[in-house]
């Protein structure tokens, strides 16, 4: 267990209790959140170690690990993936300038992303900490998917797109992991950091049932203030905020069924609607941000 006396991105004590909220996918326990006053973080107090939390992921419904099409959610999910792997690969292609290069995508789960990558004609790294996933990600697409722990090993400077599409809430070694980054990247080479946004709408709409707080298996609960005090803290610079538009409505739905007990797509679909209603004019109230950070 690990309990933070002060804060995990800037390192500041000015840290104080926020909120509890449950575990609604594999242990059901209640976990507490923390604020930094300084840097505007939450992070979830009292997580398991690195160790210890490979069985909050046990769970067939861990969509990343298992790519399950179980239930209307997860159906709805797969449906939409498939445009949202074109819309990242114009995204890597449009920020890089480069229609081909190098890309090293960090919990690569089963493999989807970068297969969509190596069809462009990109050659492809992918790193994922679930042994399974990286099974499956290899059978499925001819992945050679490594275990997390060789983002260490890896040649620097070698990378002209790093991704970590909803990853790095998942990391315990974060300072560790962004200054490797920084490390790896080519010098006009580009960053895309996905993760969840607590200031949004629907974040603040369904409070500690906000599905995206997903306790424990998000460390840290980024705000843009947050996100960018992290980057800078090891020479990076955000340079770009996207919207991720479908993921308001995705978090709604499961939020429903954790706040009520059972799903309401109406209510979720005007939630995530009226979600990205607030974002037209202000990425940083977006559901799920994109971030683009070079050095």
């Amino acid at each position: 267990m690990i309990h933070y006396s002060e804060c995990p991105v800037c390192k500041d004590n000015q840290i104080h209790l926020a909120f509890s909220a449950k575990d609604n996918t594999v242990s059901f326990k209640t976990f507490t959140i923390w604020k930094c006053d300084k840097c505007s973080l939450l992070f979830t107090q009292d997580v398991p170690g690195q160790d210890e939390i490979g069985t909050f992921y046990a769970s067939e419904n861990y969509i990343s690990h298992s790519d399950t099409r179980k239930g209307v959610i997860n159906s709805l999910y797969h449906t939409i993936r498939k445009h949202t792997l074109s819309t990242k690969l114009k995204l890597v292609k449009s920020e890089t300038g480069l229609t081909q290069g190098n890309i090293l995508d960090i919990g690569c789960g089963t493999g989807a992303f970068l297969n969509t990558m190596k069809t462009a004609g990109w050659g492809i790294t992918g790193l994922e900490p679930d042994e399974n996933a990286r099974a499956k990600a290899n059978a499925t697409y001819q992945l050679n998917a490594m275990p997390s722990a060789e983002l260490f090993n890896l040649p620097d400077g070698s990378f002209n797109a790093i991704t970590m599409w909803h990853v790095l809430e998942h990391v315990h070694q974060l300072h560790e992991y962004v200054s490797q980054l920084r490390q790896l990247l080519s010098e006009k080479g580009k960053i895309l950091i996905a993760v969840p946004n607590y200031t949004s709408y629907d974040a603040a709409h369904y409070k500690e049932h906000w599905a995206a707080y997903d306790v424990p298996r998000h460390l840290y609960h980024f705000s843009p203030q947050s996100m960018k005090a992290l980057m800078k803290a090891h020479g990076l610079q955000v340079i770009k905020m996207k919207p991720m538009w479908f993921d308001s409505f995705y978090v709604s739905m499961l939020s429903e069924q954790y706040k009520k007990g059972k799903g309401n797509m109406i209510s979720a679909c005007w939630n995530g609607l009226v979600s990205n209603s607030k974002t037209l004019f202000n990425t940083e109230k977006c559901s799920s941000v994109i971030y683009i950070i070079s050095k």
